[in-house]
């Protein structure tokens, strides 16, 4: 009240209202302005926590990967020295081929030429079996009634 009433006596009643509108624009940019610099300090905080929060599952992760992976080893080594030992009390000093043995792919071929020679081509033009493909448009247009103008 004190600093209302000492403004209505030095700025005067007819400036007053427009000094006032000024000074609550500028009060209400610099809240926002506050508030954005709250709302980026707050997100750079949980940057901060996400990032740390990265490192440790990344770190947990290597850690079950280097565990599987000595798993593993140890699993290759038992079973390596389980077979030598089966192979020396048997007395064969090479390893067993216990891989299985697959025949060579060969790729199902149609036979194209004996299908052909099948029905002769003058039976087919005799009888009028198609010897070539048309599609359903081609067919429907070679079919379709011819209109007479």
């Amino acid at each position: 009240m004190v600093i209302g009433a000492v403004a209505l006596l030095v700025i005067g009643p007819e400036k007053l209202p427009r000094v006032a509108r000024t000074v609550g624009t500028l009060l209400g940019k610099a809240q926002r302005y506050v508030a954005d610099v709250k709302a980026e300090v707050n997100r750079s905080i949980e940057l901060e926590e996400l990032k740390k929060m990265k490192d440790t599952v990344e770190t947990a992760a290597r850690d079950v990967e280097s565990s599987i992976r000595s798993g593993a080893s140890d699993l290759e080594r038992q079973l390596s020295e389980a077979a030598a030992s089966a192979n020396a009390q048997v007395g064969l000093n090479e390893p067993p081929a216990y891989l299985p043995v697959y025949p060579e792919y060969r790729h199902p071929r149609k036979k194209w030429r004996i299908k052909q020679g099948a029905t002769p081509g003058w039976y087919k033009a005799r009888n009028g079996i198609r010897t070539k493909a048309l599609s359903g448009a081609a067919r429907v247009a070679r079919y379709r009634p011819q209109k007479f103008n």
